[in-house]
């Protein structure tokens, strides 16, 4: 718009501030899922890397609630509900695809929520057969044939599966926080709500499975999954909370790059020419119909 030319060097800050939180925070995911990976390899059970993934969101943000006496107490539960249940199983079929799959492979599936949510839309009618809606379904779903071409063995098949079920749930959590973004409902309560969730259903799954004996390294890889989501979640607070929300949106992709970067670096996985296209697609799909939400929201009669 307007105001980045004619001003001199504000804009230019404040325009580039919010790239690079959201550039930060897709860098520390794309580590953290090759921590939930590493220390996968190294014995982690999926219960444990959970547990240790939601673990220091709550302690500090508890503290932190606590020194600052702010209330604890949600406006309402059954919001939080919704968005717990279907995060929970985004969180877990994601860290279990990225166990089993490739990291390139395993976040491009888990980024198809906004061709979930743009296929919700369309079916519910709430965006009366808009075509860039439908072109933005038909980019991802080709993409995701690409992507999954190359998983030729049953095992990343299922992986794959989980994978794309991770989006599913990601989509529906997505629209869970809308509802209570809505509310008025503070982002660290939010957060700190559901990583409790999260750590009483990794010990509950404890409980059945038993607690798997570490060594060191597996544990700072567990420690370093937990920090650098949790900074990464931070980040990506910030960088939508200052900037544009479609550009953060979009630059969310750039999770994809660094994971294929961190996997052939680490595993020297290599992503041949057909995954490579459907990536494109995945990024280009997710792009338009982020874009397409929220030039609706702006109307909204035009939305479910």
């Amino acid at each position: 718009m307007a105001q980045a030319p004619t001003r001199v060097s504000y804009p230019q800050r404040s325009s580039a501030m919010p790239s690079f939180w959201m550039l930060l925070a897709c860098l520390m995911f794309a580590v953290s899922g090759a921590f939930v990976k590493l220390s996968s390899e190294l014995g982690a059970t999926l219960s444990q890397t959970v547990l240790m993934r939601a673990l220091p969101s709550v302690l500090l943000i508890f503290v932190w609630a606590s020194l600052t006496k702010r209330s604890l107490a949600p406006h309402s539960w059954s919001s939080h509900l919704g968005r717990n249940i279907a995060g929970g199983l985004a969180m877990w079929l994601s860290f279990y695809a990225m166990a089993h799959l490739p990291l390139s492979m395993a976040f491009s599936l888990n980024y198809t929520a906004p061709l979930f949510i743009a296929g919700w839309m369309v079916i519910t009618g709430g965006v009366n057969r808009d075509p860039f809606r439908l072109i933005a379904i038909l980019l991802g779903f080709l993409g995701v044939i690409a992507v999954l071409q190359p998983a030729v063995e049953k095992e990343q098949w299922f992986a794959s599966l989980i994978g794309l079920a991770a989006g599913g749930c990601a989509a529906a959590a997505w629209l869970q926080l809308r509802r209570l973004g809505r509310a008025n409902e503070p982002e660290w309560r939010t957060v700190l709500i559901f990583s409790i969730f999260i750590c009483v259903s990794s010990l509950i799954a404890l409980a059945v499975e038993g607690w798997q004996s570490l060594g060191t390294l597996a544990w700072l890889f567990l420690m370093g999954n937990g920090l650098l989501g949790m900074l990464g979640q931070l980040a990506m607070t910030k960088a939508y909370g200052s900037g544009s929300t479609l550009l953060a949106a979009v630059l969310h992709y750039s999770t994809i790059i660094f994971a294929s970067l961190i996997g052939y670096a680490v595993w020297n996985d290599r992503v041949g020419s057909l995954a490579l296209v459907g990536i494109g697609l995945i990024i280009t799909s997710g792009g338009l119909s982020t874009w397409r939400t929220k030039k609706l929201e702006k109307s909204p009669r035009n939305l479910a």
